[in-house]
């Protein structure tokens, strides 16, 4: 097998408790470097032994041990690195989202042409079995026409003011943050793309604290909610003329609960479908590995990822603006 060697950009904590595990743990896959202004902040990975560390961003873009790279930077970031990445012949995968307007993403995008390597954005949850399950069951008319869908995702982070989610100069926001989940797992099941009707935005301090949004994707309607000042809750419903589809955990299986599939006949008869044990980032990271080393078809694309950063512009414009 074929080993991909990955460096890091940047000693985030989600690097370090999420993903750095997951490149560890994933078949095919060596955490070999990060790099950090702070050298000490790579304590973080005392997880992996022998990590290389390097004092800045270019010089782990210039090794040539590393093989692809992981930027999980601030959201204005992204695409800026992202590009570097690329020209520095590294195949990159960017944390959600790639940028905070869909035209940003477009120099990234030239970048993957003139190169020819894959860029994507590290949209985790297409690579779960349960979310391939739930587009083969509506794709299969499992639930009939599709008439209505409800996305749902809350936590509460108004405790940690300096938190760069609550920051507007850092693309802070809980559309930015974790709007990207809903919408964008609408896209995924349906093929199609979102025509938003209303929209409604709580701003605080320049940031959209709690946004709502209704759409038509796929001719059904669509609800979402999304606030980072609610009690943790999530939840994806697909409702058609003959059952409905819900999922109790869509976005953070395992953390937050077992990720299950809820089938409901016509007839009111369910059935549950249940997927423990499976970490998405994980699989994320040997999806990128096939894609590199096999030629495997990587199955979130830039123009995906673009899609729905479309679709959240489109909430913005709909919304009252911030003051």
């Amino acid at each position: 097998m074929t080993i991909t060697r990955w460096g890091i950009l940047g000693a985030s904590k989600f690097a370090s408790s999420t993903m750095g595990p997951a490149i560890h743990a994933a078949r095919g896959a060596e955490l070999a470097a990060v790099a950090t202004r702070n050298p000490t902040k790579a304590a973080i990975f005392d997880f992996c032994p022998g990590l290389k560390v390097h004092d800045s961003y270019d010089a782990l873009l210039a090794d040539p041990a590393i093989d692809a790279v992981y930027i999980p930077l601030p959201h204005t970031l992204h695409v800026p690195w992202g590009v570097k990445a690329l020209e520095a012949g590294k195949p990159v995968l960017v944390e959600k989202p790639l940028a905070l307007k869909a035209a940003d993403i477009d120099p990234l995008i030239a970048a993957q042409a003139d190169t020819g390597l894959l860029a994507a954005e590290a949209y985790m949850i297409v690579h779960h079995p349960q979310w391939q399950r739930v587009r083969a069951l509506v794709s299969e008319g499992t639930i009939g026409d599709l008439i209505q869908i409800d996305g749902t995702f809350t936590y509460d982070n108004r405790s940690d003011p300096g938190n760069i989610r609550n920051r507007a100069e850092t693309g802070g926001g809980a559309l930015p943050d974790i709007g990207v989940y809903p919408i964008g797992a609408a896209r995924f099941v349906t093929g199609a793309e979102h025509s938003v009707i209303d929209a409604r935005i709580a701003w605080e301090n320049g940031v959209d604290a709690t946004a709502q949004m209704t759409g038509i994707i796929a001719g059904a309607r669509l609800n979402v909610m999304v606030s980072m000042r609610m009690a943790k809750r999530q939840h994806m419903t697909f409702h058609g003329t003959e059952g409905q589809i819900h999922m109790p955990a869509p976005f953070n299986p395992g953390s937050f609960a077992e990720a299950q599939v809820h089938i409901t006949d016509a007839d009111g008869i369910r059935h549950i479908e249940r997927f423990p044990g499976i970490d998405h980032y994980v699989l994320q990271v040997e999806a990128f590995g096939r894609s590199l080393h096999a030629g495997a078809r990587y199955p979130w694309s830039l123009a995906d990822a673009q899609g729905t950063q479309v679709a959240i512009d489109a909430v913005y414009s709909a919304a009252n603006s911030p003051g």
